[in-house]
C-alpha cells in the first residue's frame, strides 16, 4: 500500500483551500524584498480602490513608494494594524482589508467586503532562501505560514516545530508581526506561535481536545486536523478572527514592536465564543451558559472576546439584541485585570465603560453603554435608584460564577435589571413579584465562567441544571502544556504538640470545640511559627534563591490561616531574613486594618507602600515572598510563582484555586514542572486529591436537585415552637409596607427571640443550624423554581432578620476563656509525604446536588462535661502520640546523634552522597539508616525506643528517614 507523502498532503490541503474560495498563488509573484504577492496585491487595490490608485499612478515610481511606505509601517506597527487601519500615502488613504459588514451596513460596505482576496501559495523562496510549505495571503499581504508533516512518513508536528525554531528570523517573512501566526501541522495535531525566536520560540496547541484530554478526536470524514482548513481558516472565519479576535498587546504603549505580543485565540477560546453567539442568535435572549474553563487557560481573554462579540449580535430588524453587556467580577483585582484587557482590545476604548462607582454604573446602564465592567458589590447601592429596565436586554458575563452568584448579591443584581412598580398590589402579590425578580431574568443572557463550578452553580447556570455548556478541562490544559500540574511535587509536615495547664484548678469544660481552639492557639504561638518559618526560609533559600530558579526571578507564596497569623508570619520572616543579611524582601497582603497585640496594622503600614502597588512591587526582583491569608488566593496571575508554603486548612474549591496560583507557565523564564513545589503544614495528600478530583475533567451533577425535600426542612422549623405562622405573616405585612421603618416590624422578631431564649441549649443550636441552612439553600434554589412558593419566601425574609439575633452559649463563657488556662509546652514537626506526586483519576467529576436534608446538633449524650485535664490529655494524645515514650528534648538528641552516625557510615560518601541515581540513593539511604539503628539497638533507652518504633511503625520509619535525609541534604 502506497503511503501519502508530505507533498501529496500539501496537494490535498491546497485543493481544500481553493474549493473554499481561496486563489492559488504563484511563487513567482512573490516579492522577497517587500514580502508581498505583487500580482494579487495590485489586483486587490485596483479592483477596490480605483480612484486612489489612479491618483498614486501620477507619482513617480508609485509602486516602489507604496512598498516602502507599507514596509516601514509594518516594521513599526505590525501587519495587524495595517490591515485594520490602512495607511495614508501622499495624502491618499489606502485600505488593505475590508471588514465584515454588520446587517445594517450600507450596500457599498457589503460589496467591498466581497473584494477581499485570500490566496494560498506553496513553496515560495524567501529573502533568506527559506521555503515554507504554505503561505496564506490576504490581498497580497502574508498573514499565515504553515509547515506540514506526515505521520506516515515518520514526521510529526514536533518536527515542524523544530523546523520553525531553525528559521532565520532576520528573514522579513519571519519578522515578528510581519505575519499574524505560524502553524505547525500534521495529520493529528496543530500547534501555533505568533512570535518566532529561534530555540526560545513558544508554541501553543491549537487542538480541539479529545474526551477532555489533549489531541483531537477521530474524524469520520478525513484527517483529525481537517478543521483547520475546512473551518478555522475559511474566508469568513479567518477575516472574523483578524477583525474581532487577534490582539496586539500593549498596542497603544510607546514601546518598540519587538517588546509587544500578538495574541491569536486558542481553539477552545474561539470555539466557546462562537458556540455561545450561535446559540443566542438561534434561541434569543434568556438562556444561561456555564463555561468551565481551567484556571490559567486564558479565561479573561475569552470573557473580553465574548463581550465584544455579544455587542454585535443582531435581531432580524438589524438592531442589536443586547442594549448592554455587563461584565461582573467578585473581586477588585479581577475587575482591574478585565478592565485593562477590555480597554486595550482592538483600541476600542470608546465602547468600554468601567464603573468605578455606583453612580457611574447607574449612568452607564441608563445610557446604554455597550460594555460595562463592574464588581458585584456595587449593585446593592443602586437597587433602589434604578428605573425599570425590563424593556431592555442585557448580556451578563460573570467571572468566577460560584462566588458572584451566592446570596443576596445576585438578587440585587436581578432586581436592578427588572424592577417593577408594586403600587396597588397586596402583600402576597408584591412578595411574589420580588421573588420573581430574583430568578434569572428573561431579558438577560448569562455567561458564567468558572474553573470550579459548585453544585449550586451547575444547578443555576448548567445545561439541564446539571452540566456545563462548554468545557476546557484542567486535564487538557495540563497535557497541552498550557498550565503546569501543581500536584507533582507535594510535601507535607506533621505537627506534634504538647500543652500544659497554667492554673492549679481543674475547671469543667462542656464544649469539646475547646480542642479546636487549643490547636488554633498552638498554631499561632510564636514558637510554632518560628519553627515553620525556619523550614520555609531554609527551603526557599536552598531550592529557589541559591538554585536561581526561573533565571533568578522565582517567587514564593506563604498561605496562612487568618490575618492575625499572616502578620505574625510576616514579622517572623522579616526577622529571619534580617539574620541572613536580607537576601531579599517579603511583602504582605490582606484587606482592611487589624489590631494585633495592641497595635493596629494595615498593608501600607507594614509594607511601606500603598496597597495598589503590591502587585507591581511583588513583580520586581526585590521582593521574592508574598504572605497572605485570603487575598490573592484567587484571581492573582503571577507566572513567577513556583513555591507555596501552606499553613491553612484548604478544602474543595479553595484548595484548587489556591494551589492553582502556581500553574501559570512562564515561557521567557523557562518555567518547568520540576520548578514547582508545595510544602503543606495543614493538609494531606488524601484531602488535596479529594479537592482536585471533581474539577480535573468536566464537572456535572449526579442528578438534579429534588426540591420536594425542602418541605421537610421547613416542617421541622415550623414544629420547633420558636415562631408561629401569625408572627411571620404580621412581620411580612409591616416589612413590605416600608423595609426602612424597622420600628414597625422589629417587635415580631424580638418576641420570637424571647421564645428562642427559653429553649434548652441543644434545641437552640438545632434550630439555628436548620434556620441558617434554610436561608442558605433557599437563596440558591429560588432562582430555578418553576413557580414562586410564597410560604418559603415569607419564612426566608423572616429568618434573614431573625438569625443574627439568635445567641447560643458555649460550654465556657467565651472562646478566649479556655486559652487563659493553657500554654504550649513542646512542639515538633516531622516530614510526612515528601515530594509526592498526586495522581488524579481519569473519571468525570461528579458532584452531589445541593444538600437539602436537615442537619442538627449532635445527640445530647455526645456532649459530655469533661475536665480540663482530660481535654489536655486528649489533645496531647491526638497531636503528640508518636513521642509518647520520650520527651521532645530526647527526640532531638536521637535525631542529631543519628544524623552524625549516618554521615560517618562507610557507604555514605560513595554510594549516597556522590550517587546521581535518585532511586538508588533513596534505597541506599534507607539501608544506611537501618544499619545505624540496628547497630545501636541495645546501647541505651533511647536507642531501644528508636529501634522499636523504626521496625514496628512504618509511619515512624518513613518520617525518620525523611527528616534525617532533609537535615543531611541541607548540610552537604
Amino acid at each position: 500500500m502506497k503511503l501519502v507523502s508530505e507533498k501529496e498532503f500539501e496537494d490535498f490541503i491546497e485543493t481544500k483551500f481553493i474549493k473554499n474560495g481561496f486563489i492559488k498563488g504563484n511563487p513567482k509573484d512573490y516579492n522577497k524584498t517587500f514580502v508581498i504577492d505583487e500580482k494579487l496585491f495590485w489586483e486587490f487595490l485596483e479592483n477596490s480602490q480605483e480612484k486612489e490608485i489612479l491618483q498614486l499612478q501620477k507619482k513617480f515610481n508609485y509602486k516602489e513608494l507604496v512598498y516602502l511606505k507599507i514596509d516601514n509601517f509594518i516594521k513599526k506597527n505590525g501587519i495587524l494594524k495595517l490591515l485594520r487601519k490602512g495607511i495614508n500615502i501622499e495624502g491618499i488613504h489606502l485600505k488593505f482589508m475590508y471588514e465584515i459588514p454588520e446587517p445594517s451596513s450600507a450596500k457599498i460596505t457589503k460589496e467591498n467586503y466581497k473584494k477581499n482576496r485570500l490566496s494560498i501559495t506553496r513553496q515560495i523562496h524567501t529573502e533568506a532562501g527559506q521555503i515554507p510549505d504554505i503561505v496564506i495571503f490576504l490581498n497580497g499581504l502574508p498573514i499565515i505560514t504553515m509547515e506540514l508533516k506526515k505521520i506516515t512518513k515518520n514526521q510529526t508536528v514536533k518536527d515542524a516545530i523544530i523546523q520553525y525554531k531553525k528559521r532565520d528570523i532576520k528573514d522579513k517573512l519571519y519578522n515578528f508581526a510581519r505575519c499574524i501566526v505560524h502553524f505547525a501541522v500534521d495529520d493529528d495535531e496543530i500547534y501555533m506561535t505568533t512570535k518566532l525566536n529561534k530555540k526560545d520560540t513558544f508554541f501553543l496547541p491549537f487542538n480541539k481536545g479529545n474526551n477532555n484530554s489533549k489531541g483531537n478526536p477521530a474524524n469520520p470524514n478525513g484527517y483529525k486536523t481537517s478543521y483547520l482548513w475546512e473551518d478555522i481558516l475559511g474566508k469568513d472565519s479567518l477575516l472574523e478572527i483578524i477583525q474581532d479576535f487577534v490582539i496586539l498587546e500593549d498596542e497603544n504603549k510607546n514601546i518598540s514592536l519587538s517588546k509587544k505580543n500578538i495574541i491569536f485565540p486558542r481553539y477552545h477560546q474561539l470555539d466557546v465564543v462562537r458556540k455561545v453567539i450561535q446559540d443566542i442568535s438561534k434561541n434569543g435572549v434568556g438562556k444561561s451558559y456555564l463555561i468551565q474553563h481551567s484556571a490559567g487557560s486564558g479565561k479573561s481573554k475569552s470573557i473580553i472576546w465574548s463581550a465584544y462579540k455579544l455587542v454585535k449580535v443582531y435581531k432580524e430588524d438589524e438592531k442589536p439584541i443586547f442594549d448592554s453587556v455587563i461584565i461582573v467580577t467578585d473581586r477588585k483585582i479581577l475587575d482591574e485585570q478585565l478592565r485593562e484587557e477590555a480597554i486595550g482590545f482592538n483600541s476600542s476604548q470608546n465602547i468600554v465603560a468601567p464603573a468605578f462607582s455606583s453612580k457611574e454604573l447607574k449612568e452607564h446602564l441608563a445610557n446604554n453603554k455597550k460594555i460595562i465592567i463592574t464588581t458585584i458589590q456595587k449593585f446593592p447601592f443602586i437597587v433602589d435608584e434604578l428605573v425599570d429596565y425590563s424593556n431592555k436586554n442585557f448580556a451578563i458575563i460573570i467571572d468566577e460564577a460560584h462566588n458572584s452568584q451566592d446570596g443576596s448579591n445576585h438578587e440585587n443584581l436581578n432586581i436592578a435589571l427588572g424592577k417593577e412598580e408594586f403600587k396597588e398590589l397586596d402583600t402576597d402579590s408584591i412578595l411574589e413579584k420580588i421573588a420573581e425578580n430574583t430568578k434569572l431574568k428573561r431579558n438577560a443572557s448569562y455567561l458564567a465562567f468558572t474553573a470550579t463550578p459548585k453544585n449550586s452553580t451547575l444547578t443555576k447556570f448548567g445545561v439541564d441544571n446539571k452540566k456545563p455548556f462548554h468545557v476546557y478541562s484542567m486535564k487538557q490544559a495540563i497535557e497541552e502544556g498550557f498550565i503546569l500540574d501543581v500536584l507533582q511535587n507535594y510535601t507535607t509536615y506533621n505537627s506534634f504538640y504538647e500543652i500544659i495547664k497554667t492554673i492549679d484548678d481543674n475547671p469543667v469544660i462542656k464544649d469539646k470545640k475547646a480542642i479546636k481552639r487549643m490547636k488554633q492557639l498552638v498554631e499561632s504561638h510564636p514558637k510554632v511559627i518560628s519553627q515553620k518559618v525556619d523550614i520555609i526560609i531554609e527551603h526557599f533559600m536552598e531550592n529557589v534563591i541559591k538554585a536561581k530558579k526561573l533565571k533568578n526571578k522565582a517567587k514564593g507564596m506563604v498561605v496562612t490561616e487568618n490575618i492575625e497569623t499572616t502578620i505574625r508570619y510576616y514579622q517572623a520572616i522579616k526577622q529571619k531574613l534580617e539574620s541572613l543579611n536580607n537576601p531579599f524582601k517579603v511583602v504582605i497582603a490582606f484587606s482592611g486594618k487589624i489590631n494585633v497585640d495592641g497595635v493596629e496594622y494595615s498593608e501600607e503600614s507594614l509594607n511601606g507602600f500603598k496597597s495598589k502597588d503590591i502587585k507591581k512591587r511583588f513583580d520586581s526582583d526585590e521582593y521574592r515572598l508574598l504572605v497572605v491569608a485570603n487575598k490573592f488566593l484567587t484571581g492573582f496571575d503571577q507566572p513567577k510563582l513556583c513555591s507555596m508554603y501552606v499553613d491553612k486548612k484548604l478544602q474543595d474549591i479553595l484548595c484548587v484555586q489556591t494551589f492553582s496560583r502556581l500553574n501559570r507557565i512562564a515561557p521567557k523564564l523557562n518555567k518547568k514542572l520540576q520548578d514547582l513545589f508545595i510544602l503543606d503544614f495543614k493538609n494531606s495528600v488524601e484531602s488535596v486529591k479529594a479537592s482536585f478530583e471533581p474539577y480535573y475533567k468536566s464537572t456535572e451533577l449526579e442528578s438534579k436537585i429534588d426540591i420536594s425535600e425542602f418541605n421537610e426542612l421547613k416542617a421541622l422549623l415550623d414544629n420547633a415552637n420558636v415562631y408561629t405562622k401569625e408572627y411571620v405573616e404580621n412581620f411580612i405585612e409591616e416589612f413590605i409596607k416600608n423595609p426602612q421603618n424597622e420600628q414597625d416590624y422589629i417587635y415580631f422578631i424580638d418576641i420570637v427571640v424571647e421564645k428562642f431564649n427559653k429553649l434548652e441549649e441543644d434545641s437552640k443550636k438545632d434550630f439555628k443550624i436548620k434556620a441558617k441552612q434554610f436561608v442558605k439553600t433557599y437563596s440558591r434554589i429560588k432562582s430555578i423554581l418553576e413557580a414562586v412558593n410564597i410560604e418559603w419566601e415569607k419564612l426566608f425574609r423572616f429568618l434573614l432578620l431573625l438569625i443574627p439575633k439568635l445567641k447560643i452559649q458555649n460550654g465556657y463563657e467565651s472562646d478566649e476563656d479556655i486559652l487563659k488556662f493553657i500554654d504550649l509546652n513542646t512542639y515538633a514537626l516531622q516530614m510526612g509525604s515528601s515530594n509526592e506526586k498526586i495522581e488524579l483519576s481519569d473519571k468525570k467529576g461528579i458532584l452531589e446536588p445541593e444538600n437539602m436534608n436537615p442537619r442538627g446538633v449532635h445527640n445530647k449524650e455526645d456532649e459530655k462535661e469533661i475536665y480540663l485535664d482530660e481535654i489536655i490529655e486528649e489533645f496531647n494524645e491526638m497531636w503528640f502520640s508518636k513521642f509518647e515514650d520520650i520527651t521532645i528534648e530526647e527526640s532531638k538528641t536521637i535525631l542529631i546523634k543519628s544524623v552524625e552516625k549516618i554521615k560517618k557510615h562507610k557507604d555514605f560518601e560513595i554510594k549516597y552522597k556522590n550517587n546521581n541515581d535518585t532511586y538508588t540513593r533513596d534505597f541506599i539511604f534507607a539501608e544506611i539508616c537501618y544499619d545505624v539503628i540496628y547497630e545501636d539497638r541495645r546501647k541505651d533507652k533511647l536507642d531501644r525506643i528508636l529501634y522499636k518504633n523504626y521496625v514496628q511503625d512504618d509511619f515512624f520509619k518513613n518520617s525518620f528517614i525523611n527528616t534525617t535525609k532533609r537535615f543531611i541534604e541541607f548540610s552537604i
